[in-house]
């Protein structure tokens, strides 16, 4: 599993990169206050957020099953149908 933070304090305790070792999480590197490493990445959680989650009343999921559907179909959506303005739509 890969996990991405925005290196703020809470992300580099000794305690939280223990707990991703332990389970053999991987964190990607990333170059610390450069928001345009992870452009892409964010602006599709931004997406996500927006367009799916937003539209959902509480709570969002019924369950974990429910929320991989969600977000697997979003993303299905997203890199195959969804317009995108980086790519003159």
């Amino acid at each position: 599993m890969l996990v991405h933070s925005h290196q703020g304090g809470q992300y580099c305790a000794n305690a939280y990169r223990a707990l991703l070792d332990q389970h053999d999480c991987l964190r990607p590197p990333g170059r610390r206050d450069e928001c345009l490493d992870n452009a892409q990445a964010k602006s599709l959680w931004s997406r996500l957020k927006t367009e799916e989650l937003g539209s959902r009343e509480w709570p969002v999921f019924r369950d974990l099953t429910d929320a991989q559907h969600s977000v697997a179909t979003y993303f299905d959506y997203y890199n195959h149908e969804r317009r995108h303005s980086a790519l003159a739509y």
